[in-house]
């Protein structure tokens, strides 16, 4: 044993919750991207497209967080490709995140009323001009709440991403506790610096939802 908890600790501890913030940010942006991508191929009227999309969704969602980080780090090196360990980490979380953020996005582009669909047919616009004019900007509104919610879940599982060498919150947290041994205060400390994280976008994520179903409300009252 080296001591006691110090602020140098404390610092190094501040820097692993840094980079679990960038590797959240990674995953949300990256993953994003491709979950946009992802839920408009599980609408497509291509049933190949949409085929592929399920397939993509049903075996991401069935394999663990943790499994996609061993096969992004460990695996593909037996391949000959071997990954920094933050890029494996944002391959595995891109993937994951793209599969529940497209199924989120999927479920609230179908729940826009059907009459809405309806609506913007008979205006004679085309399928794309459908989707960007009116269907998408009302989805979007549906989509926030859950969107800012599914954040948490992101930043709670990088934690995984120590697995594979990635010094981020808990990693930190692991060799802060190597060193000095006082486990009770270390994780502690790291339970605090994940709930100042998490518990914003919690509350953002309730505001958003009352705020914008008294805006549905409204609108469905007028």
């Amino acid at each position: 044993m080296s001591g006691g908890f110090n602020s140098s600790h404390f610092y190094f501890l501040l820097n692993g919750a840094a980079w679990t913030i960038c590797l959240s940010l990674i995953a949300f942006i990256g993953g994003g991207m491709a979950g946009g991508v992802v839920a408009l191929c599980r609408i497509s009227r291509i049933p190949l497209v949409r085929w592929l999309a399920i397939v993509y969704v049903q075996l991401v969602q069935g394999t663990p967080l943790l499994v996609l980080l061993f096969v992004t780090y460990f695996g593909l090196s037996i391949l000959g490709l071997t990954l920094p360990s933050l890029v494996a980490a944002s391959v595995a979380m891109v993937i994951y995140v793209s599969a529940y953020l497209g199924e989120i996005w999927r479920g609230c582009i179908q729940s826009v009323p059907r009459t809405q669909w309806e609506a913007a047919e008979c205006l004679a616009l085309s399928y794309s001009q459908r989707m960007r004019l009116v269907i998408l900007p009302q989805a979007v509104r549906i989509a926030t709440p859950p969107t800012v919610g599914f954040m948490v879940q992101i930043v709670k599982n990088t934690s995984l991403a120590s697995i594979v060498g990635f010094v981020e919150l808990v990693r930190a947290g692991q060799l802060i506790n190597n060193s000095i041994f006082q486990p009770f205060l270390i994780y502690l400390l790291v339970a605090m610096f994940y709930f100042a994280m998490c518990y914003p976008l919690s509350v953002w994520s309730r505001r958003l939802e009352r705020r914008l179903q008294v805006g549905t409300r409204v609108q469905l009252n007028a």
